[in-house]
């Protein structure tokens, strides 16, 4: 096999070797059909079982209760930002947006788009330049709101709800993408979750959503049929030809997951890499300059910090890349080193990476 590096890429990210192995060895004849996977018709029994395996893996690593389907979706999360408020926000709804990051910002200015002043922000550090969450007494929900959006965890600048927002009988609406399966958590307060497979869960081209029956109801019946979510829910996600590969590769990755032994080992091995990351960036924060101001808004998932100068960053990534790691350029807008230790990534990996900052350190501070 060729020598693989260590992945740090924010999305498409890093999958389980042993489910890209797996894909290898049914390339070319998936279940003795002579066929990939990739060329097998979405109505044949044999793609129809990778379908329904992979609903039941979300449905089983998750705990989700009898009265959410699960569905396949295409058109990445900034489909959803639109595709939910035409779906809940008519006949005079109104929703909550929290925006905490560039992509809750995108969610609640198409919500505007769709539903004007019935899509209202109720909070925001934008003006801190998204470097904490919003403090609960800083959320006002409104009493008449149909959902409270909010973006679980912020690729970008950092951040991460590791307590989802309280808003009483109020359902939650998430977009999980960056986070989804980090950890276990209850689905019950959400009325709609959805997120992109590219970062914890699969291949691009893919969107994974929960939505409960409940919030199933009130959506529209008079949208184009594709941006409906009953059509979709009604035909077990087969009312078009999905993104079966996608698909596929999903339902290695969940089979991997359950096969370590579910969420909660996973949840395990991400706490201790976030332990081992920021030890090291708070050992040396005069050298590794954190965004994220508020330590308990710190992210599992993507970490993002600064060092004293725009060619110590430079030499930094070239080093890392050089050492068989690639990905730590900081997002476009924002700079410096962004790591993202997404399920996929594991402990001695970030042992690797955090033994080359203590090298980088000691020569270069």
């Amino acid at each position: 096999m060729a020598k693989r590096v260590i992945n740090f890429y924010a999305g498409p990210a890093a999958l389980p070797l042993p489910a890209l192995e797996r894909a290898q060895a049914e390339m070319l004849d998936f279940e003795g059909t002579g066929m990939s996977v990739m060329e097998i018709s979405h109505r044949a029994k044999e793609y129809d079982a990778v379908h329904n395996e992979a609903i039941a893996l979300v449905k089983e690593l998750l705990n989700v209760p009898d009265n959410y389907k699960v569905l396949f979706l295409q058109g990445g999360g900034n489909m959803q930002f639109a595709m939910l408020p035409m779906n809940i926000l008519h006949s005079g709804r109104k929703a909550d947006y929290i925006v905490t990051g560039s992509w809750a910002k995108k969610a609640y200015k198409e919500a505007v788009i769709v539903a004007g002043d019935n899509a209202r922000c109720i909070a925001s550090t934008e003006n801190e330049k998204f470097r904490r969450l919003p403090r609960p007494e800083e959320i006002k929900v409104n009493p008449d709101a149909t959902y409270v959006h909010f973006c679980s965890n912020n690729t970008i600048y950092g951040t991460q709800w590791k307590t989802f927002p309280q808003t009483g009988n109020i359902p939650l609406v998430a977009d999980m993408s960056s986070d989804m399966m980090w950890r276990p958590f209850d689905v019950k307060p959400f009325g709609l979750i959805y997120a992109g497979a590219q970062k914890n869960l699969g291949p691009s081209g893919l969107v994974l959503a929960l939505i409960r029956d409940d919030f199933l109801e009130m959506c529209s019946d008079k949208l184009p049929t594709m941006l409906r979510y009953k059509v979709h829910a009604e035909k077990n996600s087969l009312f078009n030809t999905p993104p079966c590969f996608s698909i596929y590769i999903l339902r290695n990755v969940l089979a991997y997951d359950k096969q370590i032994g579910g969420l909660e080992v996973i949840y395990k091995n991400n706490l201790k890499k976030a332990e081992l990351l920021y030890g090291c960036i708070d050992k040396h924060s005069g050298f590794y300059k954190p965004w994220v101001t508020v330590k308990e808004d710190r992210s599992a998932m993507n970490v993002d910090f600064f060092l004293p100068t725009e060619e110590l960053t430079a030499k930094f990534i070239a080093e890392a890349k050089q050492n068989g790691m690639v990905g730590l350029k900081g997002y476009r807008d924002l700079g410096g080193i962004r790591v993202s230790m997404y399920n996929a990534v594991t402990v001695p990996q970030i042992e690797t990476l955090v033994s080359f900052m203590e090298e980088y350190v000691r020569v270069n501070g």
